[in-house]
């Protein structure tokens, strides 16, 4: 049992007022015993204090109600611990702040940002929400500075066409004379539908088959034209770097285009490349591989709940383990689907080495107990006598294990012979104290065993010598 350890500080007297002198007589005991009463009275009484008992060895043992109060302290303490991890949660992270204020710095001009990344493993795509600024007194609206945190980033001053992987058809298109003023300030407002477009890519999801460890790679390019289709050079394109399931790495570079119908001409489109990595967080891998044990280990568990069955004839104890089984097999499937942005059930490689083989194993563990289940409600006579040497086994180890019968039920001794007893009553009375002495206890009056030889006979020679001898004599007569 667990317990408190105190320091022994207090240790409890032991006291000696019942000792007695058993070589004194009762009467000498008896005064002797009053005049210190009296001699204790007669002196002041002092407060006593209440004798405060400490268990042994100082410990304090923790019984079932401390325990569950500490635990509840415990929990709440945790909750309100990890409650606290929202506060703050929902501040906005300058993701680009640092970069616009580089750009500003040294290439100002059109920047797009990747405000949201959607990661769509099964169709597989990718879209990516972008959001056109300018960085640059030159470049930036008047009254629309301020965006991302950076004083020096903005709307853009001129209309723009976006063209995204070469499309001849603009992917978006932003005129400045669309974005309203604020009446109260005379700032430009930002209206998402008017500066932010989407764009749909298609993933390579070649390694998509190792979840969690799957990895995803994007390129794409995309031109910025005027109205008058004049080329306006994009300085920077950027993304988020975490989403709520993956890490994205994006890298742009700079890169330029000739007219599709003629190649031999000088003519060039400037454009920027960019090239994204899509990985599991380690988080989400984590949770995936314990998830993955997990499974396995309640697949095993439905193994040994078949072998635990094969050595019991109770068909009660074999339908729970019947019940356990079938609740794993329904458990496993949830657990394949809490794991975070698994992809469906095409084969992948978690579900190849994991979750078909662990309902393969599961199911033939529920066939396996309904089948023992039958057979032991089939097999009546057996299972009759074979609960009947269950029973006499339960008895016999009970009568092993109850306590010896107490001095009551013993036997009487027979009684003390009187003048009128019987020879039989004296002779049981000689065996009862005789069979006491030979066993070592305590008789009274003893027990006197003696041999008295025959003082007629004189014994001469030895034993031996004598049966020789009469054999010899024997052997005359005979002749």
């Amino acid at each position: 049992m667990p317990s408190i350890r105190l320091p022994t500080f207090f240790r409890p007297r032991r006291s000696f007022h019942r000792l007695r002198s058993f070589h004194l007589s009762p009467a000498e005991a008896a005064a002797q015993l009053n005049r210190t009463t009296a001699a204790v009275e007669a002196r002041p009484q002092m407060p006593v204090k209440e004798n405060v008992h400490y268990p042994r060895n100082a410990t304090i043992p923790l019984r079932g109600p401390v325990i569950t109060k500490l635990a509840l302290v415990v929990s709440l303490v945790f909750i309100f611990s990890i409650s606290f991890s929202f506060i703050g949660a929902n501040v906005d992270e300058r993701y680009f702040e640092l970069l616009l204020k580089r750009a500003t710095e040294t290439s100002p001009g059109v920047v797009l940002i990747g405000e949201n990344v959607d990661v769509d493993i099964d169709e597989p795509s990718i879209t990516i929400r972008w959001s056109i600024l300018a960085c640059g007194d030159e470049f930036v609206l008047p009254g629309s500075a301020g965006n991302h945190g950076s004083k020096g980033c903005g709307l853009p001053a001129q209309p723009l066409h976006i063209f995204v992987d070469s499309n001849p058809v603009p992917s978006a298109t932003y005129d400045p004379l669309q974005i309203p003023f604020n009446r109260d300030t005379g700032s430009r407002r930002s209206i998402q539908n008017l500066v932010q477009f989407d764009s749909d890519h298609v993933l390579d999801v070649h390694s998509a088959r190792l979840y969690p460890f799957d990895t995803y790679l994007l390129s794409s390019t995309l031109r910025a034209a005027s109205f008058t289709n004049s080329t306006v050079p994009l300085r920077r394109i950027a993304t988020i770097d975490t989403t709520p399931s993956f890490n994205i790495q994006t890298t742009d570079t700079e890169s330029y285009s000739t007219p599709a119908n003629n190649n031999n001409s000088t003519q060039t489109f400037a454009s920027r490349d960019i090239d994204m990595r899509v990985s599991r967080p380690a988080s989400a891998r984590i949770f995936t591989l314990l998830l993955f044990a997990f499974s396995w280990i309640l697949a095993h568990a439905t193994i040994g709940l078949v072998l635990i069955s094969r050595r019991t004839t109770r068909v009660k104890d074999v339908l729970k383990h019947l019940l356990s089984a079938g609740a794993i097999l329904v458990v496993l499937p949830q657990l394949r689907n809490s794991m975070p942005d698994a992809p469906g059930l095409d084969g992948v490689l978690i579900d190849t080495i994991g979750f078909f083989p662990q309902m393969i194993i599961t199911g033939f563990s529920v066939i396996a107990l309904l089948v023992l289940v039958l057979g032991l409600e089939l097999d009546i006579p057996h299972h009759t006598s074979h609960r009947q040497t269950e029973q006499e086994q339960k008895q016999k180890q009970k009568q092993k294990l109850s306590p010896p019968p107490s001095p009551t039920h013993w036997p009487r001794p027979p009684p003390t012979p009187t003048e009128n007893s019987t020879s039989f009553e004296v002779s049981q009375y000689d065996m009862h104290r005789v069979a006491k002495h030979l066993q070592g206890e305590y008789v009274f009056p003893p027990v006197q065993i003696t041999y008295a030889p025959d003082r007629d006979v004189v014994v001469t020679s030895h034993r031996r010598a004598k049966t020789l001898s009469r054999v010899t004599e024997a052997s005359k007569w005979s002749d």
